[in-house]
C-alpha cells in the first residue's frame, strides 16, 4: 500500500522549476550568439539584435517563439527552383548577347582584313581583337611625316576607305589615339610628344568624320603621347613601333558592361 501512495506522489513532481531555468538557458545562448556577430562589425544586424533583446527584457514573447530577426546567407532560405530557372535564362541571354556581338566585330575585322591585303599595307596597318573591342593599329609612317601631325596627302586616302569599312548597324563608339615614342619633339609648333599625339589623333578622326555614314556622335580622339608604349624604346624598332595611332572599336554590348 505504501508502495501504490510514494509512486502516484512521484507522477506528480513538481517541475515549475524547469521554466525559469530554459529561460535562462536561452538568454544565455542568444548572449553568446550576440558575442560572436559582436566578432564581425555590422551596425545594421548589431541593432536587430539590441532590438531583439530588447522586447526579450521588457517581457516580450521570448526568443525561441518568433522567427529571428537577423538573417544571414547561411540561414536564408534558396532561391526556389522557378527563380533559379529564370537566372539561368537570364545569363544565357547576356551570354548570347556578347556572342553576337564578338561575331559581327569579327565581321568587321575580316573586312578590314582584306582592305590590308588587297592595299599591300599589311606591315604599316594591324587588327586585332580584344577584350576592349576591335583594334586597328596604323604606324605613323603610313599617315605622317617625322614631327608633323599633318595627314599626309597620299594617306587621306586610307582614312576615307577605312571609314567606310567603319560604318556598322547599329553604329558603334569608335575611338582614336594618338602616340609616340620617348624622343622629345624638337620644333615650334608642339611643345611637347603628348601635343603632338593628341592633333595627330584629332586630324585622322577628321578624315574619318568626311563620311557622312559615320555619326560624329559615335567619335572621339586622345592623346598619350610616349607614356603607354607597345615596344621598347630603347632601339629604333621599337620607338617605330610606338609612334602609332589607335583606331578602337568598341563592342555594342559586352559581359562587362552588363555588369
Amino acid at each position: 500500500m505504501a508502495r501504490r501512495k510514494r509512486k502516484k506522489h512521484d507522477d506528480h513532481v513538481d517541475e515549475s522549476w524547469l521554466v525559469p531555468y530554459s529561460d535562462m538557458l536561452t538568454l544565455l545562448l542568444a548572449l553568446f550568439i550576440v558575442l560572436f556577430a559582436m566578432s564581425e562589425v555590422d551596425a545594421s544586424k548589431f541593432k536587430q539584435m539590441a532590438s531583439a533583446f530588447n522586447d526579450e527584457f521588457t517581457g516580450g514573447t521570448g526568443m525561441m517563439d518568433e522567427q529571428a530577426p537577423i538573417s544571414s546567407p547561411e540561414t536564408d532560405p534558396l532561391p526556389d527552383k522557378e527563380k533559379l530557372v529564370q537566372l539561368s535564362l537570364q545569363e544565357k541571354e547576356r551570354m548570347e548577347k556578347a556572342k553576337k556581338e564578338l561575331e559581327s566585330l569579327q565581321e568587321v575585322k575580316k573586312h578590314i582584313d582584306n582592305f590590308i591585303e588587297d592595299k599591300d599595307l599589311s606591315k604599316s596597318l594591324q587588327t586585332k581583337l580584344t577584350e576592349n573591342g576591335l583594334l586597328i593599329t596604323i604606324l605613323d609612317n603610313a599617315l605622317f611625316d617625322s614631327g608633323s601631325a599633318e595627314v599626309k596627302p597620299e594617306s587621306v586616302g586610307i582614312g576615307k576607305d577605312l571609314s567606310k569599312l567603319l560604318v556598322t548597324n547599329p553604329p558603334r563608339n569608335i575611338i582614336i589615339a594618338g602616340h609616340t615614342d620617348n624622343v622629345p619633339i624638337k620644333n615650334a609648333q608642339y611643345t611637347s610628344n603628348w601635343e603632338l599625339s593628341a592633333m595627330r589623333a584629332i586630324n585622322f578622326m577628321q578624315i574619318l568624320r568626311t563620311n557622312p555614314n559615320l555619326s560624329p556622335k559615335t567619335l572621339s580622339a586622345s592623346g598619350y603621347g610616349e607614356y603607354r608604349p607597345r615596344a621598347s624604346n630603347k632601339t629604333a624598332e621599337g620607338r617605330a613601333k610606338n609612334r602609332r595611332v589607335e583606331v578602337l572599336v568598341l563592342p555594342n554590348y559586352s559581359l562587362e558592361k552588363d555588369k
